[in-house]
């Protein structure tokens, strides 16, 4: 014998997968905004250039560090954006099984040179990082 779905139930299944929460953005999307943001980092001073945290170790902590600039981008916007890739990224490599070498990624600080913020090579012993 033959069992036939109720009408009702069949309806209320097709609505909830169309309204579910899509599923969240992948860390490589979300680096791609995140780079949209800063853009071309322009600056006129080292005081502009800043950087941000991106992306996430298997063994914790950031994978990098991004230069930005105060004049060209809000600080609001790629905080939260880097904090979203940050977690997406932690998500794909917990659910990859990925690993890592556990080395710590220290914060090389920013300059401006040549009109645009970029990571400080040669960071002086015991500057602090902004």
């Amino acid at each position: 014998m033959r069992r036939l779905v109720h009408p009702l139930l069949l309806l209320l299944t097709l609505v909830s997968a169309c309204t579910a929460a899509p599923p969240p953005p992948k860390a490589a999307a979300l680096r791609a905004e995140l780079m949209k943001e800063v853009g071309d980092a322009a600056c006129d001073s080292d005081a502009q250039c800043r950087t941000v945290a991106v992306g996430h170790k298997a063994c914790g902590g950031p994978a990098g560090y991004m230069a930005w600039s105060s004049k060209r981008s809000s600080e609001a916007r790629l905080k939260d954006l880097a904090r979203r890739q940050s977690e997406a990224e932690k998500a794909e490599n917990e659910g990859n099984g990925m690993m890592s070498n556990c080395a710590v990624v220290v914060d090389p600080g920013a300059v401006c040179k040549a009109a645009r913020c970029e990571l400080r090579a040669d960071k002086p012993a015991g500057e602090r990082a902004r």
